[in-house]
C-alpha cells in the first residue's frame, strides 16, 4: 500500500452491467474482474486510489501512469472482462440464472451495432476528473460509503470488495494507492 499526496488529475469511473443486472453475486465473476485490474495495473500503468464492486457496477478512482489514456485501459478492461465473465457464466454449469442472462447479454448485442453476440457492459464509462481534493474525498467517501448504504455491511471497512479495507491500514484485495 502506497501513500500518495494528490498532486495530479485523477478519474471517478462507474462502469455499470447492462440492464444493472446483478452478476457480482458469485464470487468467480467478481474474482475475473479483480484478476483484470490487476493485469491492467501491472500491465497497462493503471492507478487505483479507491474502487468498490458492487452486484451490478464498479467504482474507481484512477489515473494512468503508462502510455494509454484512461479511456483506452477501461475500453481494453471492459472488452476483456465482457468476455471472460460471459464465458464464465455459459460454462459455470451451477448458474441458475445462465439462460436468463445470456438471453439479456444477446438482446443488448442485438441492439448495438458495435457488439457481435453479447453486451455485457453499458456504453458509457461515466468518468469524471476529479478537480480538487475535497472533490476526491466526496468520491472516496461515496464509493466507500456504497455497500453501507446498500446495508450489506454496517462498516465500510468490512466490506471485502473495497478499498475502504486499504484505507482502514487493513489487508485489500487490490493495491490501491491510499491518497492523503
Amino acid at each position: 500500500m502506497a501513500v500518495k499526496a494528490l498532486t495530479h488529475e485523477l478519474y471517478f469511473t462507474t462502469s455499470t452491467v447492462v440492464d444493472w443486472l446483478d452478476v457480482f453475486t458469485r464470487p468467480i465473476y467478481k474474482h475475473i474482474l479483480l484478476e483484470s485490474l490487476e493485469y491492467c495495473q501491472v500491465n497497462k500503468g493503471l492507478d487505483i486510489y479507491a474502487w468498490v464492486l458492487m452486484t451490478n457496477h464498479l467504482h474507481m478512482i484512477v489515473d494512468t501512469s503508462g502510455p494509454d489514456s484512461i479511456g483506452d485501459v477501461l475500453r481494453d478492461f471492459k472488452k476483456f472482462t465482457s468476455k471472460s465473465i460471459v464465458k464464465a457464466i455459459q460454462e459455470n454449469e451451477q448458474e441458475s440464472r445462465q439462460e436468463w442472462l445470456m438471453n439479456r447479454f444477446r438482446f443488448r448485442a442485438a441492439n448495438d451495432k458495435k457488439v457481435a453476440n453479447y453486451k455485457f457492459w453499458q456504453e458509457d464509462n461515466h468518468v469524471e476528473t476529479i478537480y480538487s481534493y475535497d472533490f476526491f474525498k466526496q468520491k472516496l467517501d461515496y464509493i466507500h460509503q456504497n455497500p453501507v448504504r446498500q446495508e450489506i455491511v454496517e462498516k465500510a471497512e468490512d466490506y471485502l470488495y473495497s478499498s475502504a479495507r486499504n484505507y482502514a491500514g487493513m489487508d485489500g484485495l487490490l493495491n490501491v494507492i491510499v491518497a492523503q
